[in-house]
């Protein structure tokens, strides 16, 4: 195969909703360096992130245009002379933050997102750090592995990256969005109980399926955290709490949480607060005895240690039953937008 030296990629070119995504033919590749490999992206999943960014609703500075999405597998097409970690035919994912090696992440690696500070994965080939990439488990396709840099990382660095999760433990998860359902995976592998919330009945029964021991409408048990604390032996709490709503639902994690219990705060769904709502105090997480950490994904040895154990425990992501061809990546955007899936959404890029 002769190698490429143009791509086609989307480009993010404004925050003015979905039209923003733009699609570029003939993009020129960059030139390949020492450490770099050249990847045929294979698929590309979203997460809320893409979708906000177009949305202008990111509350980070964004330099557009930009080709969105993190998270992406391929193969490796060709190295640079000095790569040894990959050879051509490599099956490997993206890293989310290219720089980030290992733990505790610095202020330089958090500068380093693909899709947001560096252009992201929507693209047919792309030029990459060897140290940015991961090789892809075994046991995935590449649809499967697509979804793994961001949501499935992030739940692992939640789970394992202050006090690992252990047999027995509870584990408090919240929706049905790629990282709950990814800490879900890997806290029944690692033999803890789940107690997960959701607002529809149809995703009852699907996480029920799943294998977790209880689920919670949180539509119509609006003291959730209550009802998941008397579901835990002697009604003392539970071990981890993913807490991706923010605000709007950190008061429900703290009445959840035992005490010296974890609550990992890796997101915002329920917006960034200031609107009104009644939020918890910064005393809050003291009178509660628990820790409230912060997270941003995961590192490359993170990363590595979840693909073992992906491969160990043969642990399939959730994806959508419906993926989308490279040219329809708006409608997938807009088909995550309105909550019509159950799992990871995947825009499939090489056929």
């Amino acid at each position: 195969m002769t190698q490429p030296i143009k791509t086609d990629a989307w480009f993010v070119e404004g925050g003015n909703g979905f039209d923003s995504l733009k699609l570029h033919r003939d993009v020129t590749i960059p030139a390949l360096g020492d450490y770099d490999c050249l990847v045929q992206i294979q698929a590309v999943s979203l997460n809320y992130r893409d979708l906000i960014i177009p949305k202008g609703l990111y509350p980070f500075p964004m330099n557009l245009p930009r080709i969105p999405c993190s998270d992406g597998a391929g193969i490796v097409l060709a190295t640079g002379p000095r790569v040894t970690q990959f050879r051509r035919g490599d099956r490997i994912c993206t890293l989310f933050n290219q720089g980030h090696q290992a733990n505790p992440i610095t202020r330089t690696s958090m500068a380093t997102g693909l899709g947001g500070t560096l252009d992201g994965t929507l693209r047919k080939y792309a030029v990459l750090p060897e140290t940015g990439l991961v090789s892809a488990p075994s046991n995935l396709s590449p649809v499967e592995a697509s979804t793994l840099s961001c949501a499935p990382l992030t739940a692992w660095n939640a789970l394992y990256g202050l006090v690992p999760l252990k047999p027995g433990d509870r584990v408090l998860t919240q929706g049905t969005g790629g990282v709950s359902l990814a800490a879900i995976q890997f806290a029944l592998a690692a033999g803890a109980s789940v107690i997960a919330t959701t607002s529809s009945e149809a995703k009852m029964e699907r996480l029920k399926k799943m294998g977790v021991q209880h689920v919670i409408n949180y539509k119509t048990t609006p003291e959730w955290g209550e009802v998941a604390r008397s579901l835990t032996p002697g009604e003392n709490g539970v071990d981890h709490v993913i807490e991706v709503g923010g605000p709007g639902t950190m008061a429900q994690s703290l009445k959840a949480v035992r005490k010296e219990g974890i609550i990992t705060i890796i997101g915002f769904l329920g917006g960034t607060g200031g609107k009104g709502e009644k939020e918890p105090s910064i005393l809050d997480p003291l009178v509660e005895i628990c820790t409230v950490r912060g997270i941003f994904v995961g590192s490359r040895q993170q990363m590595e240690d979840m693909v073992r154990a992906i491969e160990v425990n043969k642990i399939q992501p959730v994806v959508d039953e419906k993926v989308f061809s490279f040219e329809k990546a708006k409608e997938a955007y807009q088909y995550q937008w309105e909550q019509k899936h159950f799992g990871k959404v995947v825009i499939k890029v090489d056929g």
